[in-house]
């Protein structure tokens, strides 16, 4: 398989969830990450995990932008995983540029956690997400919704609802040739998180995702993963020894 970062940036993030460039700010009380989603292709798939902040630069949505330097077009995705539904993660579904919004990827199948859908319709007003996306993005897709805790969806991709970060969050494997590409997405958004046990009070259930993060460092090790990190300023994708 092939896996490529598709970089939306590296973000000062205030209280309420507004992301501004890090060189366009000089506040350093702020969380700063990184946002980035991943394209992974396979044989049989080009796989796209979560979508990014839906930016737009020079009236091209970014993430296109990033596709096509990798070689690809957006038509080309076919899948689309989404593992919670924050409006940093599924902005990057919809080009909103114009009163008339469109589609980024429109002949991918977008997979997403009913019941994750319906926290979210529950958090009207949280600055976390944006339901006008949101919605848009189920009238108009071709969405599978999902409703089992842990499963495949292909011979290549299983997934397993975790929780932690949100009630329903999921997480991905990818295997292909005897690799293993591993998405933790917030559960594991930074290479820190492996260094410390730790339960975030920003999650929904620190203790959970702090849990499975234990886990899944002894398993990455043993298995070789490659292990994407969504937020992570200065890594992309990394390897534990054993």
């Amino acid at each position: 398989m092939e896996i490529y970062p598709l970089k939306d940036g590296d973000f000062s993030v205030d209280k309420n969830k507004n992301f501004t460039y890090l060189e366009d700010t000089e506040n350093d009380k702020n969380l700063k990450m990184a946002v980035q989603p991943f394209l992974i292709e396979t044989a049989g798939n080009l796989i796209l995990l979560d979508a990014g902040l839906g930016w737009v630069e020079n009236g091209i949505p970014k993430i296109h932008n990033n596709m096509i330097k990798a070689g690809f077009q957006p038509k080309d995705v076919k899948l689309a995983m989404l593992s919670h539904l924050h409006k940093d993660h599924i902005d990057g579904l919809v080009n909103r540029e114009k009163n008339d919004w469109t589609l980024n990827f429109p002949n991918a199948e977008v997979y997403l956690q009913k019941r994750e859908y319906d926290f979210a319709l529950s958090k009207e007003g949280s600055p976390s997400f944006d339901l006008d996306v949101l919605k848009f993005i189920v009238e108009n897709a071709n969405i599978v919704w999902m409703d089992s805790d842990k499963g495949s969806i292909t011979s290549e991709i299983d997934f397993e609802v975790t929780g932690g970060h949100t009630p329903y969050h999921q997480v991905f494997w990818i295997k292909e040739d005897g690799e293993t590409a591993f998405y933790g997405a917030d559960n594991l958004p930074q290479m820190g998180y492996l260094n410390y046990q730790i339960a975030f009070k920003t999650d929904y259930d620190g203790k959970k995702a702090m849990e499975e993060r234990i886990i899944w460092k002894q398993r990455a090790q043993e298995e070789q993963w490659k292990i994407l990190l969504y937020h992570d300023i200065e890594n992309e994708i990394i390897s534990l020894g054993k």
